[in-house]
């Protein structure tokens, strides 16, 4: 009767709009009034949730990337990628898709990339010729390399979901290559749409050009190599290297771009903070809503369920891929790896998969989610900027989506393209 009423009470609340943080709290306090625990549980659980020094890697790299959007990165890396593949067909398509992934290694966020990049290149796109269908699935699907490539903020909450033992940097590795393999999978996708439908390439304007698109935006650049090399090499920890990308986000928009000002570092440090209030509101209840499926063996049933589905590791994998795919078309993400992570990590170790593939193999699940109706967050930002709905989106966006699913399947059953580069590094 306890799950009854936790999961009722949650999909109830969910159904009428009401938002994923409050449907999660509620729906917790409404469980522990039935079990006659003490309602202040549920509010030491939301507590514990957010009260992890990792934790604190979050807001710092939300700062670090509205830092880097308000002092000008994002225009330097469209100009650095429209001279490097804009003379491929559908040029600015490409562009797109690199800059998504340049733009994803700076900020770790989806919406963030969809934001800034779709707020520059949409437009753009719109106004030379390209249809806004297009402009839209481009902008929405690349978003989420950001979610696989450092610096991550799911990578962060899901080690943390995983009982904070699963080493971040192995994470932060792990997701590279299925980034550049989904961005690489989408630029292929754009050439051929763009082919089908007659889009322009642009012209390559010369090596000369590369290297000095190239200098200008190296000092936004050099913030991945600093993120990533650090946490790394163990020279500071996540958290630490969240701290430094904001002192070096600060320097490089003050100093060297000298594009930050005043009103706009106000702009950007009550951003963060709102942004930072909404993902740790969210965090604190989805942990109070996991720590009760823990408490009522909701892992335990779940892997003696899958077990007596299937003992084959591929056919565990397909299902687990498919449940995942369902619960991203209405749950939001943070929730969603908090929740899920104590539930499936236990099956997927019963059949010997290891944690770091299983991390990426949910993330990228999760992050498709991210471009599927009702919830598509990163979707409806991009329809936003596109001034069209969800619906025209959705007509013409399966190219990009199967390009998306494609990766997911070669990543969920290639375990060495997630780990290979962590062992490499061990």
């Amino acid at each position: 009767m306890e799950l009854a009423i936790l999961f009722g009470t949650f999909a109830v609340l969910l159904l009428i709009g009401m938002p994923i943080a409050f449907c999660l709290g509620i729906a917790s306090l409404a469980t522990v009034f039935y079990m006659d625990v003490p309602a202040v549980v549920v509010f030491q659980q939301m507590n514990s949730g957010m009260n992890a020094f990792a934790m604190m890697a979050i807001p710092f790299f939300i700062y670090s990337g509205d830092l880097m959007i308000r002092g000008g990165i994002a225009e330097r890396l469209i100009s650095f990628a429209a001279s490097l593949v804009g003379h491929i067909r559908g040029g600015l398509g490409q562009v797109n898709v690199v800059t998504a992934t340049l733009f994803g290694g700076i900020s770790g966020s989806a919406v963030a990339d969809a934001s800034a990049v779709g707020g520059l290149m949409i437009p753009q796109m719109k106004k030379r010729g390209y249809d806004a269908d297009y402009a839209v699935n481009v902008t929405a699907n690349a978003a989420i390399i950001a979610l696989l490539i450092p610096p991550s903020h799911n990578m962060i909450i899901y080690s943390l979901a995983a009982g904070g033992n699963l080493s971040i940097a192995d994470l932060f590795t792990a997701g590279i290559v299925p980034g550049l393999m989904l961005a690489g999978s989408l630029m292929v996708a754009a050439y051929f749409v763009a082919r089908t439908r007659g889009y322009p390439a642009e012209a390559f304007p010369g090596w000369r050009m590369v290297a000095q698109t190239l200098v200008v935006a190296l000092p936004g650049i050099l913030l991945i190599g600093i993120i990533f090399g650090g946490v790394r090499s163990g020279v500071f920890t996540a958290t630490e290297s969240s701290c430094v990308a904001v002192v070096y986000a600060l320097l490089v928009t003050i100093f060297v771009y000298r594009q930050l000002s005043w009103e706009a570092f106000l702009e950007a440090t009550s951003g963060a903070v709102r942004t930072t209030a909404m993902v740790l509101l969210v965090i604190g209840t989805a942990a109070a809503f996991g720590w009760l499926m823990a408490f009522l063996q909701v892992p335990a049933q779940t892997v003696a369920f899958m077990k007596s589905i299937t003992n084959d590791p591929i056919a565990m994998l397909l299902l687990i891929n498919v449940i995942l795919l369902f619960l991203g078309t209405f749950m939001d993400m943070a929730p969603m790896i908090i929740i899920l992570t104590p539930i499936l990590l236990p099956v997927v170790k019963a059949f010997g998969i290891d944690p770091i593939h299983f991390g990426v193999i949910l993330i990228l699940n999760a992050g498709i989610g991210l471009n599927t109706p009702p919830v598509g967050s990163v979707q409806f930002v991009a329809c936003a900027i596109g001034k069209i709905s969800i619906g025209e989106s959705m007509k013409t966006i399966w190219p990009f989506y199967g390009a998306s699913v494609a990766v997911l399947l070669l990543v969920t059953y290639v375990p060495a393209f997630s780990l290979w580069l962590p062992k490499l590094f061990h």
